[in-house]
């Protein structure tokens, strides 16, 4: 599998993430976001719609990153990362669609305003944070109660359905999330998605830099 992406976005650290945590082999193919790369003629060829994460198999050519995550899993027959059984599968499912049409729009608002908008040498708009605070406070209330005694989102393991609601907070701390009304959302991104090894081996840091800084010794 050939991946397209800027492990920067938050849809290809997703993907990124999520082939690792199912150990999937794939080959990265660098598309600078910043830059615009994914603007280019060459790139629009593999996906009009001009976004990244894009993936290649063969001649399958495949845009979205939960249908990137899907597919990967079923090829490599990790159904640890997305049980067959048919409800565990609806249920993925289900919080995939969700992410997409409303966890992720509701996310990327702080993340414009609080990441990018400085980055780029302009400033948060306070109406616009404003604006998104009930729909953000219902969102991740949603959440929050699933998430209420359960280490996962759908099973005893994390699956894919993990790495795809926790991706649109990957900078939550520059993105300023309203996180603290929501004990067991804040408890399954810190104590649980935040410990697993494919999150820390894409891990992505303020400034949009994947790159750690090692302290030194006084």
């Amino acid at each position: 599998m050939k991946i397209y992406a800027d492990p920067i976005t938050v849809n290809c650290r997703k993907v990124l993430a999520g082939l690792d945590l199912m150990g999937a082999p794939y080959e990265l193919h660098l598309v600078d976001y910043f830059k615009g790369e994914q603007k280019s003629d060459a790139y629009t060829a593999i996906n009009p719609n001009q976004s990244i994460p894009a993936m290649v198999d063969g001649d399958l050519v495949l845009w979205e990153s939960n249908a990137i995550l899907q597919y990967a899993a079923d090829k490599n027959g990790v159904s640890s990362a997305y049980p067959t059984d048919l409800k565990t599968r609806a249920d993925i499912n289900r919080w995939l669609l969700w992410e997409s049409s409303s966890w992720f729009p509701s996310c990327y608002v702080y993340l414009v305003e609080n990441c990018v908008k400085p980055l780029l040498g302009g400033a948060a708009d306070p109406a616009v944070l404003a604006a998104q605070d009930a729909q953000f406070h219902k969102l991740a209330g949603i959440l929050d109660a699933r998430l209420n005694g359960r280490q996962w989102i759908v099973t005893d393991k994390p699956t894919i359905a993990d790495i795809a609601l926790a991706s649109p907070m990957h900078l939550h701390g520059w993105q300023r999330l309203p996180l603290d009304p929501h004990p067991h959302l804040r408890r399954w991104l810190f104590e649980s998605v935040e410990r697993l090894p494919s999150w820390d081996k894409t891990w992505v840091g303020e400034g949009f830099t994947t790159q750690r800084v090692q302290k030194q010794a006084a």
